[in-house]
């Protein structure tokens, strides 16, 4: 290159620099939108992993309850009943774990066949009842005929009321035997954080799956809802049978807080004493206090909130 043609290509970058320094300047955010994104990640993935830490205790005491199921030939029934997106099924993924597959199952049952539809609504349920030193998870149980199926139409009023008035009967023949154990455990779920789910469930692929006709109604009818977990505890909470209410806004805590329970309802040998086994009162609630409570809303709003 000439001394001619060098002293133009300086020019013209000297006039180049001089554009590039009257120009506003324009801050680089990327970087720091990325850096707070990839923190947020970072502290979510080190809280999720704290919580399955915290997990882990109880979840090894449960294989002992089972190991004492077994041993003894007892018999473990856990409901997991209440709201859609409450978080029944990831608390019984939680508890089922580390567990040995061959001493519990998860029972989920789907719409009734016709023949079923003309036996005893309980039939169907107590054909999947535990074998001695098993445990039975039932993922929505019996009591669909006192919530969903009265609210949306999917039975009678007489078979509900024949149902409400008759269960905790049988109920008391289930553990008559003095080898069975029967846990009623109603997951309770806010208006607002139940919607929040929804709307997951909608936008995520993963979880698509999840949301149902029922679900899709159940905003619109959670008062219908609400006045039928009221007549559930006035009717069916007993001391023989009675109910605990998980409050599940919280996922992890009422996760923690329900095994926290089940392993302080039956007495088994080599309890780790170290850990604490007496469940978080704000998250567990007795199904007559939970009845206390669902009264004093009613005369303050003059309507069930819960």
């Amino acid at each position: 290159m000439s001394s001619l043609q060098t002293s133009q290509a300086k020019g013209q970058l000297s006039t180049q620099d001089a554009k590039d320094s009257t120009q506003p300047h324009k801050p680089r955010t990327s970087g720091r939108k990325d850096s707070g994104k990839n923190r947020r990640i970072f502290k979510q993935a080190l809280q999720r992993q704290e919580e399955k830490e915290e997990l882990i205790p109880y979840q090894a005491e449960l294989i002992k309850l089972q190991e004492h199921l077994e041993r003894t030939g007892k018999k473990m029934i856990i409901l997991f009943d209440g709201r859609d997106a409450s978080g029944k099924g990831g608390t019984i993924r939680r508890i089922t774990r580390y567990m040995n597959e061959k001493h519990y199952r998860v029972v989920a049952l789907g719409k009734p066949t016709d023949r079923q539809q003309t036996e005893l609504h309980i039939k169907r349920y107590i054909e999947q009842f535990p074998r001695a030193g098993e445990i039975v998870l039932f993922d929505r149980s019996w009591y669909n005929r006192a919530m969903v199926e009265p609210v949306m139409g999917f039975c009678t009023q007489a078979q509900y009321r024949r149902f409400m008035n008759n269960i905790t009967t049988y109920e008391r023949g289930f553990v008559d035997d003095g080898q069975t154990a029967l846990l009623k455990l109603y997951f309770s779920v806010s208006k607002e954080e139940q919607a929040r789910r929804f709307e997951r469930r909608k936008n995520d692929p993963l979880r698509h799956w999840k949301l149902s006709e029922v679900d899709l109604q159940a905003q619109d009818l959670w008062d219908e809802f609400t006045e039928k977990k009221y007549r559930l505890l006035q009717k069916t909470h007993t001391p023989d049978s009675p109910w605990y209410i998980i409050r599940s806004d919280n996922k992890h805590l009422a996760r923690l807080n329900t095994m926290r329970l089940i392993l302080s309802k039956m007495p088994y040998r080599g309890r780790r004493r170290s850990l604490n086994f007496t469940p978080d009162p704000e998250i567990i609630i007795a199904g007559d206090k939970e009845l206390q409570l669902m009264k004093a809303q009613f005369r303050k709003h003059g309507r069930f909130v819960s």
